[in-house]
């Protein structure tokens, strides 16, 4: 059974930082493309980050770009999402997703919320 826990969310004022953590198990992690997603209520999930199996690719949402930096460790089957100057519009359920083989993963989301 594929699990992702995420860790990290919270309360931060704006221009603060906050790193959020997800780690997988039963799932074959060296393989498996990674991700952050965020979803506010009655809007689609958008994509934050990804991040390619081997750390090489990253992609990000321009939003997001200078600000977020998504990484992993695959000792620790962990990915990160390292975020910078957070404004009050990032504000939102993080959601971390693995990609494996045509299937998409998802973990419970862990909730930042950015006072101004």
């Amino acid at each position: 059974q594929v699990q992702l826990v995420e860790s990290g969310g919270g309360l931060v004022q704006a221009g603060g930082s906050l790193r959020l953590s997800c780690a997988a198990s039963g799932i074959s992690f060296s393989i498996s493309a990674m991700g952050w997603y965020r979803q506010d209520p009655g809007k689609q999930r958008e994509l934050v980050a990804r991040i390619s199996s081997s750390g090489a690719t990253t992609n990000y949402a321009d939003s997001v770009k200078g600000r977020f930096t998504i990484s992993r460790d695959n000792a620790k089957r962990t990915v990160y999402l390292q975020m910078n100057t957070l404004k009050p519009e990032d504000t939102s359920l993080y959601y971390c997703y693995a990609s494996l083989n045509r299937r998409d993963y998802w973990g419970q989301g862990t909730q930042v919320t950015v006072s101004s």
